[in-house]
């Protein structure tokens, strides 16, 4: 049996491999609350904003959108190649939270979409954040909560049902992260590395997707290993797949499109 370490590495390298795979799969549905999370730190023209954890550079390019001088930062070398094509006129590097290469105070804002629980200890996380924005700036986070949207059991679900082992509660919320998952909780964390007037409330959206694509998206994640310890056989993907296209069904339109409510936690404050 290998042991964490060579699990842990073993993860990150199928991530590393496959990002292009996981952005337009598992990864779209975080673009959901990137406009809220922008608005609540205030980005717009001139903003002088940090990404953190920045994926393939969705907030990074809609800050862009709006005028800021965006700074966007991943630890993965694949993610960082994406954002630099999504996010051409931002400054892209990698990058590793929970210590960041940037002075104190450099930022007006500091924003990371669904890194909680990801880049360690959830509060040294806060508290960079906090450090590397000016006084007066702002720092905005989302993360997972503690009682999924409907949309999101679907997957979790189908693998259940079709007798597989589904790995996501270590790989969404490793052990020793210290996220707490509910609006108080995250507020009380932000409080308690030094922002003030920290609040924390519960956002919610509709994933969108072609359905036919969802399918083929899980597919191919089943088959590289990124939903199970081990790539799935022919069989067991076919099981999968077919429960998921069952279990999904309450949500397809009439033209064919998944429209998948997920819920998020979105905090900020001020420091």
């Amino acid at each position: 049996m290998g042991s964490t370490r060579e699990h842990e590495s073993r993860a990150a390298d199928l991530w590393e491999d496959h990002a292009a795979l996981y952005v337009r799969t598992l990864g779209a549905a975080c673009a959901g609350p990137v406009h809220l999370l922008l608005d609540a730190v205030h980005v717009g023209p001139g903003t002088k904003v940090l990404d953190v954890g920045t994926g393939p550079g969705t907030v990074a390019a809609a800050a862009a959108d709006r005028g800021a001088a965006v700074t966007a930062v991943d630890s993965s070398a694949a993610m960082v190649g994406l954002a630099r094509e999504a996010a051409p006129t931002a400054r892209t590097l990698v990058g590793a939270l929970p210590r960041l290469p940037f002075r104190d105070g450099s930022f007006d804002a500091a924003v990371g979409n669904f890194v909680l629980g990801h880049a360690g200890p959830t509060e040294a996380v806060v508290a960079e954040l906090r450090r590397v924005v000016r006084r007066g700036g702002r720092v905005g986070l989302t993360g997972w909560t503690d009682a999924p949207g409907a949309g999101q059991t679907v997957l979790g679900r189908a693998l259940r049902a079709a007798g597989a082992q589904h790995p996501a509660p270590d790989r969404l919320r490793p052990p020793g992260s210290g996220y707490p998952g509910d609006p108080a909780g995250l507020a009380r964390l932000l409080r308690s590395a030094g922002l003030r007037e920290a609040v924390c409330r519960t956002v919610a959206w509709d994933h969108r997707v072609d359905a036919h694509a969802w399918s083929d998206g899980i597919e191919q994640m089943l088959r590289t290993g990124l939903l199970t310890p081990d790539a799935a056989d022919p069989a067991a993907v076919a099981r999968i797949v077919r429960h998921a296209a069952e279990l999904s069904a309450p949500f397809l339109s009439p033209g064919g499109e998944l429209r998948l409510p997920h819920v998020a936690l979105l905090a900020h404050g001020w420091r």
